[in-house]
Formats: structure tokens, C-alpha cells, sequence
């Protein structure tokens, strides 16, 4: 039951309505028995000046998760930013304290926690980013700490312009190329684009799905279809596949205790999006 009391949490987005965070939050905050209530809030990009000096006049707001497209431009209107979405350039998760607004990035270590899970300890690998996006940065950054990382991309600009910015920013040597590259010799490959994503679940992959091996994990950061076409090839390859669903829960996680102070159930937020997907 929602009353004075209740304090607000949510979602700014544009579109907003495909998301499963309310879901998904709300689950949680059930399930830990906290006085929260998690909405979605469509927000035009014209409008996205208003949306923090709104939320710090509402007593009850907690804070917010970000989604495209407003991750980057969010920053501007944000009292601090952690030091962790500073080196991404982008914030997908806001707390509302003190009547500042603090910009954090949990996407990247929510990819990290999801394979980890998965694989074991991601350290030393040789990893194959594709796609040179807002996801692509997030994990890049978070993966470039302790593995050796080459980011591929239709346009190869924009490739080489991420693994420069993570180059300069870590201090390491970041590989780029085109979607032509040799795919034979990465351990793990990380597929970061909407490519496959409902509706245009039949949409061929963007890379040579032929050159995958049994001897490789392979990730697709969409979770609606669970299988993608990229990941049911690989599959058929003998590859280790891994869909987005983990990381949608664990940067989710890590967000709601950057809100609450409390650690969620994962495993009762990841049920409650299989029951649904």
C-alpha cells in the first residue's frame, strides 16, 4: 500500500515502457518488506533538465536508474558522479541524498558479477567487445582492469574512438577493428548491440557466427528473446552462451543497495523476470 510514507524510486527513460525494472524492483522491495515503490517515467530529451532538480524537490524520492537515451546527457545535471561512471562518461543509476544528486554506473560491473557467475573469476582472459556503444563502454571499462580487451564495431571510428578514451584513461593497450576480425583466438566474446532484440528477434547476427567455437563463452547483453539467433548459433557450436538477463539483475542489485543500504535477493528478482520473459 502506497502512502506519505512510501518513498519513490524509478526509472527515466525514453521509451520506458519495454522495461522490466519496475517489475523487477518491486519484487524486491516486497521480498526485503521496504516501504518503496519503484515507477517508470518516460522522459523526452527536452524535458531531461527538469527531472533531477524535480526529484530533489520531492522529499521522498530515493534516486533513479537511467536508460537510454539519457545516460551521458544525465551528467550535467548531477551534483557529483562516482569515480567509476567519470571514467565511463555515462550514469545509469542516481541517488537523491541530502539534496544532492550523485551519479553512479552499475552496468559494467553488473556484466562482470553476471559472468562471473557463470564462468568463475573473469581475469586474464582475452575478450572480444562488439559494439562500441553505451553498453560497450560500461564494460569495457570494467573488463579492461584485468583482462586484454579489443572493441569491434561496424563503424571502426567509433571503435577506435572508445579504445582510445579507455587506452588514455587506464593506461592500457585496447585492440579495435571492424566486424571482419579474426574472432578465433578471444576466449569470451560480448555481443553489446541491439541486434536480435524483440521484436527483430530473427535479425542475423553482425558477426561470423561460422567462426565460433566450442572452446569460446559467448554473451549477449539482450534478455527479451532469452536465446537470441546469435546465441542459439553459438549454442549449436558448442560455445558456452550467456544472455542479458544477469546483468539486468545484477546492475539492478547493485543499484538498489546504492538506494536502500540493503542487498536484494537476486535470485527472487531473476525468477520474477523468467516468469514473465
Amino acid at each position: 500500500m502506497i502512502d506519505s510514507k512510501t518513498k519513490l524510486l524509478g526509472l527515466i527513460g525514453h521509451p520506458v515502457e519495454h522495461s522490466l525494472s519496475p517489475i523487477m524492483h518491486n519484487e524486491a522491495l516486497r521480498h526485503r518488506n521496504l516501504n518503496y515503490v519503484y515507477l517508470a517515467f518516460d522522459v523526452h530529451p527536452n524535458n531531461l533538465k527538469y527531472v533531477v532538480n524535480g526529484a530533489k524537490a520531492l522529499e521522498t524520492f530515493s534516486g533513479f536508474n537511467v536508460t537510454v537515451p539519457h545516460k551521458v546527457e544525465i551528467i550535467k545535471y548531477l551534483d557529483e558522479i562516482d569515480r567509476e561512471a567519470q571514467l565511463i562518461g555515462a550514469v545509469n543509476t542516481v541517488k537523491i541524498k541530502d539534496n544532492k544528486a550523485i551519479g553512479y554506473n552499475t552496468d559494467g560491473l553488473g556484466v562482470r558479477m553476471s559472468l562471473e557467475e557463470e564462468i568463475g573469476k573473469v581475469k586474464g582472459k582475452n575478450i572480444l567487445i562488439i559494439g562500441a556503444g553505451g553498453a560497450a563502454r560500461a564494460v569495457s571499462f570494467e573488463l579492461a582492469k584485468d583482462n586484454t580487451i579489443t572493441i569491434i564495431n561496424r563503424t571502426v571510428e567509433n571503435a577506435k574512438t572508445l579504445a582510445k578514451d579507455i587506452s588514455n584513461k587506464l593506461n592500457k593497450n585496447i585492440g579495435y577493428g571492424g566486424l571482419n576480425i579474426d574472432i578465433e583466438d578471444y576466449n569470451i566474446l560480448i555481443h553489446t548491440t541491439p541486434v536480435g532484440m524483440y521484436p527483430n528477434i530473427n535479425a542475423k547476427p553482425i558477426i561470423d557466427v561460422d567462426k565460433i567455437n566450442k572452446d569460446m563463452i559467448v554473451m549477449d547483453l539482450i534478455y527479451n528473446p532469452m536465446e537470441t539467433v546469435l546465441l542459439k548459433e553459438s549454442r549449436k557450436r558448442g560455445a558456452k552462451t550467456i544472455n542479458g538477463l544477469g546483468m539486468l539483475v545484477y546492475q539492478g542489485a547493485i543499484a538498489f543497495e546504492i538506494w536502500t543500504g540493503i542487498k536484494p535477493d537476486v535470485k527472487v528478482m531473476k525468477r520474477k523476470i523468467e516468469n514473465i520473459i
